[in-house]
């Protein structure tokens, strides 16, 4: 009888520990298969490539590397005499443009008030020279508004707020118009952009809370998915036109799972969090109404 029951027992306590070991095996499964969660994760921000609208020397930096700038503020000076001299040949040749134009509306107005004596061409050609008096001093003016315009895009301003990076532009540079020559990190763009397996997505919804790990950092941020990408590279049928998300592989000789980029929105950024756009991060979808993010997965 004795026996009997240590047989039972055992049995019973391997049907235990296969029955657990078959629960444990399934949530991990589920946990590394098909729970939204990824390792593939980055930081990324909009690079503003800052070019000059006007060529010349770079006269003055008002920034210095890894800076912080406003929308607005000047970044750099290019040298402004050139600009100066080119406004007051514009402003001159204005001026005098404008005392041709007057003297024209003169001389017709003298043969308006003897029109009984003199020709009628003449009258015409006063006509004329009023007209294209005036053609020429509206060409003047658009110089000399061109001449002002260079003037003050001889003053380079940031079109973002953001951070100055990599900064190796230099007083005494000569930078041609339209040639990019500063990035500035566009700061009000920095999101979390997670790379997901195509198996995983239909457990994603816009809107989900996310929880966010920054790797070597112990705080844990928050966010919302904002969006999925509508469409990823074919390499079967492309070289990559450059448009679209283009996902490095992990292998190429086994037909793995597409990995679809899907944008997170960051809810706040505590203190003492810098995030640097290139920053590894690990993600977790969590539950619609989570009141606080989880642990992401390992």
């Amino acid at each position: 009888m004795g026996n009997r029951l240590k047989l039972a027992l055992r049995v019973a306590l391997t049907l235990v520990a296969v029955a657990a070991a078959v629960l444990v095996g399934r949530e991990m499964w589920n946990h590394y298969l098909n729970d939204p969660w990824t390792r593939d994760a980055r930081v990324r921000a909009e690079v503003v490539q800052i070019a000059p609208d006007v060529s010349g020397l770079v006269s003055d930096i008002l920034v210095q590397d890894n800076g912080t700038v406003s929308r607005g503020d000047v970044l750099f000076r290019i040298d402004r005499e050139r600009f100066a001299i080119a406004l007051d040949q514009a402003e001159a040749v204005m001026q005098g443009r404008q005392a041709t134009l007057d003297q024209a509306r003169r001389d017709l107005a003298r043969y308006e008030q003897i029109r009984d004596v003199v020709s009628r061409q003449s009258a015409e050609q006063a006509r004329t020279a009023v007209a294209q008096a005036a053609a020429t001093l509206n060409q003047a003016v658009a110089d000399r508004a061109l001449a002002q315009l260079n003037m003050v895009r001889s003053d380079v301003r940031a079109s973002v707020n953001g951070t100055v990076t990599n900064l190796a532009l230099r007083p005494g540079d000569y930078v041609p118009a339209g040639k990019a020559v500063l990035a500035l990190v566009d700061t009000d763009s920095l999101r979390i952009e997670g790379y997901f397996e195509e198996t995983k997505l239909s457990r994603i919804r816009i809107g989900d809370p996310v929880a966010i790990q920054l790797m070597g950092q112990p705080e844990t941020l928050r966010g919302r998915v904002q969006s999925i990408a509508a469409a990823i590279e074919d390499r079967e049928r492309s070289a990559g036109t450059g448009l679209l998300a283009n996902i490095n592989p992990t292998f190429t000789w086994v037909r793995l799972a597409q990995r679809i980029p899907v944008r997170i929105e960051l809810d706040e950024i505590p203190q003492g969090v810098r995030l640097v756009a290139g920053l590894t991060a690990t993600v977790e979808i969590l539950p619609r109404g989570a009141a606080a993010p989880g642990t992401a997965g390992p």
